[in-house]
């Protein structure tokens, strides 16, 4: 019997929606041009990510982003997804999507639930260990973010 989207059970659609942006990551590779670059790893699972972005000239504004990196479906696809949302908003709306998802993450109940395909990652919540993977991509964005408005 083949399912459909509207009739899976919803911890099945996330998984779906992780998979997919593992398969088919989005904003991945090089970005030649970027202002700023940066590496985030976490030496007890050995996820890798690294991190080129393309700022405005006034550094306001996350015109571009690209990552690259190696580690588990949760991590690379939170990278996916990350990239995709923040493209083309600016740092300060960057900077508070990254600490409202973190807080989301790590149970804050007064954090917003993240939209669209980000959502699929509240499942991480039950498996605090995993936390981690799903965070890595934004805690190395934070860090770029803020060595790029320092430089």
């Amino acid at each position: 019997m083949n399912e459909t989207a509207s009739n899976l059970p919803l911890d099945s659609l996330y998984q779906e929606v992780i998979l997919d942006h593992h398969r088919d990551p989005r904003n991945r590779g090089e970005l030649p041009d970027a202002t700023i670059q940066k590496e985030g790893f976490n030496p007890l699972c050995g996820d890798r990510v690294q991190l080129a972005l393309k700022l405005s000239a006034d550094a306001q504004t996350i015109e571009q982003v690209r990552y690259q990196g190696e580690g588990c479906s949760i991590c690379m696809a939170s990278a996916s997804m990350m990239a995709e949302s923040i493209e083309g908003i600016s740092t300060q709306e960057a900077l508070s999507q990254i600490q409202n998802f973190r807080n989301f993450l790590q149970g804050d109940e007064a954090a917003a639930k993240p939209e669209g395909d980000l959502e699929s990652l509240a499942g991480v919540r039950k498996f605090p260990v995993r936390i981690k993977c799903a965070i890595l991509p934004w805690t190395t964005l934070k860090q770029a973010i803020e060595e790029g408005a320092s430089s």
